[in-house]
């Protein structure tokens, strides 16, 4: 059996023009059995994870281990899921680094759901990618692949000088936020210290420091 021709074009993580069903028998390829997915207006882009490192990793576990102490500190009840992916058939699909469900929504994807069909359900209220060398392809090709699926709030990590771009989403438009709106009070900069902490700090630091500042009549 031959490998797909796309695949050698796929595997420089680069957005390629595809058919919805060229894009589906590129996932299906055993070469990227490990790759993540997006398809929007007719191209698609498989991101390999075999080399993900240890920064990428860690701040992606900080950022996740954020939003679960806000959430449980201040009774929001979300859901969150990492590298879950996101379908509309024949017409998009993501997988985001981390995607949440927050307030009413937080329920709204039942056990036993395996890629969550956008026909049936509630796109996440917030999605985060973390980039490293995906930095300029989130700020924009990915955001505006979020603006138009009716994403309403949306993080971007940047792993080399640990910041994070929060952005909100409305009519296909975005513009940059400082606080969280679904996780109202959250400080954005308060983000970049744990990320910037996470550097020298073991994660139970990072996170008790995190509690401290979330617990400050300041914060929330």
């Amino acid at each position: 059996m031959s490998m797909n021709p796309l695949s050698t074009l796929v595997a420089s993580d680069s957005w390629v023009l595809a058919t919805w069903n060229e894009y589906l028998s590129a996932l299906d390829d055993p070469a990227h059995a490990k790759s993540k997915g997006y398809y929007s207006n007719g191209r698609m882009r498989l991101e390999m994870q075999l080399s993900v490192g240890f920064d990428h990793s860690n701040n992606h576990a900080i950022i996740a281990l954020a939003i679960n102490l806000y959430g449980i500190l201040k009774s929001i009840p979300f859901t969150i899921v990492g590298n879950c992916s996101f379908r509309k058939t024949g017409y998009v699909e993501f997988q985001p680094d981390l995607a949440c469900y927050v307030g009413t929504n937080a329920t709204a994807i039942p056990r036993g759901t395996d890629i969550v069909n956008l026909e049936e359900y509630p796109v996440p209220d917030l999605v985060v990618e973390v980039a490293k060398s995906s930095l300029l392809d989130d700020r924009t090709v990915k955001r505006v692949l979020y603006e138009d699926v009716g994403i309403a709030e949306y993080w971007i990590v940047n792993v080399e000088t640990g910041e994070v771009l929060a952005y909100q989403m409305s009519d296909r438009g975005s513009q940059r936020i400082d606080v969280s709106l679904m996780f109202p009070g959250l400080e954005i900069a308060t983000l970049d210290q744990a990320l910037q902490r996470s550097r020298n700090q073991d994660q139970s630091q990072v996170g008790a420091w995190l509690m401290a500042q979330f617990q400050s009549p300041e914060q929330g």
